[in-house]
């Protein structure tokens, strides 16, 4: 399995990203990218797995044909993943769904396999909690539109991550591969890269994986662009490097074959300890990049 996916090496038909169980070799996880043009449509099958329509820039319109009739979610979206939180549309399993947009825009499909057939539903940006991680160099922002706990799905489990320019996120190194009731819980992960330009200059960043045992030998140290893709079936994650003066996000989609909706993870034994030094230190200045709108009357 290759892991790491520059931009333009996983398209398939309208998407610019297409990652399924079948090309990931894995059983859970999905995420595609759709870019419409001004006026575009795409209509595609749910089949058998739960979605996020998520807006990366630009809105749309999510119609959704399930069951239960018709539905129709207006996302107001935003004008890029570092302007603002956006709003969001749950499509269920077994549905027929069609994404418009008047305007154009670039939109995330995150899914998962499932069992349970869920409403079709809207999900407001003043809904999801940013939620501040770390200090110091280590500080992130995390936008918890899709997350255990915050919006209901059956298996898919999805945020966003922002980390100021030159800091490290997804530290310290973590894993999710093994089943301990109450301690870890098993998931595939997909982490989505976009990067804050400067003066025309694209960004960049770094990813880490390591291997966390017998049979789980992921490794992988990739320089990621705007649009890369890093797929972790096991292994330590992280870092994830933002290089000074460019801001960067990724999109982490993950899922699994517990039968408990959660993101429970093990710290590496070796880099445990910097958690202990955060208390003693601030949030990095710089965040959060931006807030959720304040919830309508």
């Amino acid at each position: 399995m290759t892991h790491h996916l520059p931009a333009g090496r996983a398209p398939a038909g309208p998407y610019a990203v297409d990652v399924s169980p079948k090309t990931a070799g894995w059983d859970h996880s999905s995420l595609r990218v759709l870019e419409l043009e001004p006026g575009g449509t795409h209509t595609f099958d749910t089949d058998d797995s739960e979605w996020i329509v998520l807006p990366l820039s630009g809105g749309c319109t999510v119609a959704v044909d399930d069951e239960s009739g018709r539905h129709a979610f207006e996302l107001a979206g935003r004008a890029s993943v570092f302007d603002g939180v956006s709003d969001f549309a749950y499509v269920p399993r077994d549905a027929r769904a069609g994404v418009t947009s008047a305007r154009g825009g670039r939109f995330a499909l995150t899914g998962a396999r499932c069992t349970r057939r869920l409403p079709a539903r809207y999900g407001p940006a003043s809904g999801v909690p940013v939620e501040l991680r770390g200090t110091g160099n280590c500080s992130r922002q995390v936008n918890n539109f899709g997350a255990a706990g915050v919006f209901e799905c059956d298996r898919l489990i999805a945020v966003e991550v922002l980390t100021p320019g030159g800091n490290w996120s997804s530290f310290p190194p973590h894993k999710h591969d093994e089943h301990r009731p109450g301690e870890e819980s098993v998931l595939e992960e997909i982490y989505y890269f976009e990067f804050a330009a400067h003066d025309g200059t694209p960004g960049l960043g770094y990813q880490r994986v390591s291997p966390s045992g017998p049979g789980r030998d992921t490794d992988v140290l990739a320089e990621v662009r705007d649009g890369d893709v890093v797929l972790i079936p096991d292994g330590w994650h992280g870092p994830s490097m933002a290089v000074p003066g460019h801001h960067m996000y990724y999109l982490n989609v993950m899922a699994g074959p517990g039968d408990e909706r959660a993101w429970l993870i093990c710290d590496h034994p070796d880099h445990a300890w910097i958690r202990e030094t955060w208390q003693d230190r601030s949030v990095d200045p710089r965040l959060p990049l931006y807030t959720a709108p304040e919830r309508s009357a």
